[in-house]
């Protein structure tokens, strides 16, 4: 592949390991970890707590070093984080004194650019996540989701080419949440960018993903499966529950 082919928000990982210091030994949580993810795809990681989904998104930021192997975006080798990679949270930890729309702003002001313009274009991604008429409210004003939708509008706000999410609907009640996957769904297939999405939710996973990584505590190599279902998803569809079955089945469930 030359430099030319290859595609905006494309990752690749490189023989990436990381270990723990535990009681004074060390305990590995990744093992030469070698996978592509390509540009504009929805990759969603799944595995038991513990099996490293978290280790390995925080390695994907920048957040912190690998013991081991390479990170690439775009061809190029990376450490520590950038500004082509943003992170959403399952907390949106927005910032109590500034409303939404200047919550979503500040990310642009702090990369230099002049406050009216941040402001301006804070106003286009309000309307992105569906935020219309609370520019003005304050956080606390806000429902779980409302803020969620806040912090997704205020990673996208900074153009970055690939979208990280550790469990970012995981504190939702039960219809928020399914509301926030649709959501996302569109907002992502509007915007263009790679999205990693960790998630201890199996229909979640397939109702976003186009490939679901399964990760295991045995630290055995990963399993890669791909989603070949047809978008907008049907949870109800026949291959819907057939897709679900068999990603149950990778963790001995029924």
């Amino acid at each position: 592949m030359t430099a030319t082919d290859i595609l905006q928000g494309e990752v690749a990982l490189r023989n990436l390991s990381k270990s723990y210091s535990l009681n004074g030994q060390s305990l590995p949580v990744l093992r030469n970890l070698s996978l592509n993810i390509r540009g504009g795809e929805a990759l969603a990681i799944v595995g038991p707590s513990g099996c490293g989904k978290t280790t390995l998104l925080r390695l994907l930021a920048g957040l912190e070093p690998a013991d081991g192997g390479q990170v690439l975006i775009d061809g190029q080798e990376v450490s520590g984080v950038g500004t082509e990679r943003a992170v959403i949270f399952q907390e949106p930890r927005l910032l109590p004194w500034l409303s939404v729309r200047d919550n979503i702003g500040f990310g642009l002001e702090l990369r230099g650019q002049p406050r009216s313009a941040a402001r301006e274009r804070a106003e286009r991604f309000i309307r992105l996540v569906g935020l219309a008429g609370f520019e003005d409210a304050w956080p606390r004003q806000l429902s779980g989701g409302m803020a969620q939708r806040v912090g997704i509008a205020r990673a996208l706000a900074v153009q970055p080419e690939i979208l990280l999410l550790d469990e970012p609907f995981g504190a939702l009640d039960a219809m928020t949440k399914l509301t926030m996957q649709e959501e996302l769904t569109r907002i992502w297939q509007e915007q263009a960018v790679t999205m990693v999405l960790v998630t201890h939710d199996l229909e979640e996973a397939i109702f976003l993903a186009d490939r679901v990584l399964v990760m295991s505590r045995d630290r055995s190599a990963p399993r890669l499966i791909d989603i070949a279902l047809p978008r907008p998803r049907d949870r109800s569809h026949p291959d819907f529950v057939d897709m679900r079955r068999q990603l149950m089945a990778q963790f001995g469930l029924h």
